[in-house]
């Protein structure tokens, strides 16, 4: 039995777990790089019953669960992975399955951004490395309008924090009632509303057809030049395209990004320019003990498999 770990980028993978009960009876390789062409993804799997991915950072579509013969057990960390054709993989007899996961990482990242926006700190810490001083001239956010697309857990959590800096909090979803808002002392607006009133507009949708594109151009167009947009959720959400040609016209303040339409971000793209960005790559659960709750979660999953009794199935296997 083999079993290939995937996009370990900070080769922690092995150090985040106990494997010894997987590697007394499989042999296990790890991945550090990232493989964009599918071909070339099959030809380096093709010899693996057990894949472990990391979130969505290779995707398993149909086409390419086709050309895995071999391949009996797909591992995801967390509970969703839009990445993975559920269907292809039971149509082809492979399992697919989560992992526990630690859902508080997200939100602590999307706050940093929104701080590191407000207060400028990496391009004070850049002029200070630089042998310069005080460049700019930093926000505060009490009373500043805090704007929640998506009041989920994430969404729920930013709106407690909120509260502690004294700002005004208001959030729409397509089916987002007044009852949930209710539970976060938050105000229910329209969409309109929510792009029009944010100072700080964060996204904590889950991708979908619904909400893909959701916020495009002529949303982007209804915020206040001084505003500023934090997308930690999924890259698809926002118009890619629009987002960009907004922060190059300052239509918007400025933008803090940890998701992409296609990661890792390509060289060119013009996120990488922009001076009114914060960009990170794509950290929001990349956090020590999540990390430890999802290789965990690889070991004990194959773990089952290898006893015959799979548990934790993903996406309604």
């Amino acid at each position: 039995m083999r079993v290939a770990i995937l996009d370990d980028y900070q080769n922690t993978a092995l150090e985040s777990a106990d494997w010894s009960s997987v590697s007394s009876q499989a042999d296990i390789d790890v991945f550090n790089d990232h493989i964009h062409e599918e071909d070339a993804v099959a030809a380096r799997l093709q010899d693996y019953e057990i894949i472990c991915a990391m979130r969505e950072r290779t995707p398993f579509p149909r086409s390419l669960i086709e050309k895995l013969p071999n391949l009996k057990l797909i591992i995801s960390s967390g509970m969703r992975n839009r990445g993975i054709d559920v269907e292809a993989a039971k149509e082809h007899d492979v399992i697919v399955c989560g992992t526990k996961s630690v859902g508080k990482p997200t939100a602590e990242l999307a706050w940093g951004l929104i701080l590191g926006l407000a207060r400028k700190i990496p391009a004070e810490n850049n002029t200070v490395k630089a042998g310069g001083w005080q460049q700019t001239v930093g926000e505060g956010l009490i009373g500043k309008t805090l704007g929640i697309a998506g009041l989920g857990n994430l969404g729920g959590r930013m709106a407690t924090i909120a509260k502690a800096f004294d700002m005004n909090v208001i959030a729409w979803s397509q089916n987002l009632t007044q009852e949930r808002c209710d539970e976060f002392g938050v105000q229910l607006v329209s969409k309109d509303e929510l792009m029009a009133q944010s100072d700080y507009l964060t996204i904590h949708l889950i991708l979908s057809d619904r909400t893909r594109g959701v916020i495009g151009a002529d949303d982007l167009a209804r915020m206040k030049p001084s505003a500023y947009i934090v997308n930690t959720a999924r890259g698809p959400i926002i118009d890619e395209d629009a987002l960009a040609e907004a922060l190059q016209n300052n239509t918007i303040a400025g933008a803090g990004i940890d998701v992409f339409s296609v990661e890792p971000l390509p060289e060119d793209h013009p996120f990488r320019r922009l001076e009114n960005t914060i960009i990170t790559p794509h950290l929001g659960y990349v956090e020590e003990e999540n990390y430890g709750a999802y290789f965990s979660g690889y070991v004990e999953a194959i773990d089952a498999f290898l006893k015959g009794e799979p548990r934790n199935f993903l996406g309604g296997y």
